[in-house]
């Protein structure tokens, strides 16, 4: 129970269109045993029958991220999800490399979920990882205002951790940045 969701590197094949090792890929069997191979060179294996749509490959071997996954094969991607696998000419061990996207990628959204969409727009506009960088340095440049004009505020070691903070943080900046 199970074995058909343990993710890109466990098998995924239905236990219930299990063969018998003698029969794989026979005559009287009409499956197909596909390759479907990810970006970080793992491969699942997908037993499915050639009537078998590309939706119901996403289905069966994606369950509740078939919005998400890109089937590509041959170099073309499978787009129509009512496509019967046949008119595809898979044979056994085509290999069919798949993607899974992180986020849904934007369509046209209609009325219904226009204001989800624009919701999810702001939010990913909104980066506040972002701003940390500038927010530090707006900090620093502060801290170093006060420091010239209270002098008499700051002892020699507060003077000294704010120019050692000052100068770990230009090291880490530059570093990151000059990628």
């Amino acid at each position: 129970a199970g074995a058909a969701s343990e993710g890109p590197a466990g098998p995924s094949e239905d236990p219930r269109r299990r063969t018998s090792p003698g029969s794989e890929g026979s005559p009287a069997d009409h499956s197909i045993l596909l390759r479907l191979k990810f970006l970080n060179d793992t491969e699942r294996l997908a037993r499915v029958r050639p009537e078998d749509t590309v939706g119901a490959l996403k289905r069966a071997h994606f369950p509740g991220q078939e919005q998400l996954v890109r089937l590509i094969y041959q170099g073309q991607l499978l787009r129509d999800d009512s496509q019967p696998l046949s008119a595809l000419h898979l044979t056994h061990n085509s290999v069919v490399h798949c993607h899974i996207l992180q986020h849904r990628s934007p369509s046209v959204p209609n009325s219904a979920h226009a204001n989800a969409a624009n919701a999810e727009t702001a939010h990913a506009a909104l980066n506040v990882g972002s701003l940390m960088v500038p927010l530090f340095v707006l900090m620093l440049g502060a801290l170093w205002y006060f420091q010239m004009q209270y002098r008499h505020v700051f002892t020699a070691t507060a003077t000294t951790c704010l120019a050692g903070l000052t100068l770990v943080f230009s090291f880490v900046a530059f570093a990151v940045y000059r990628r």
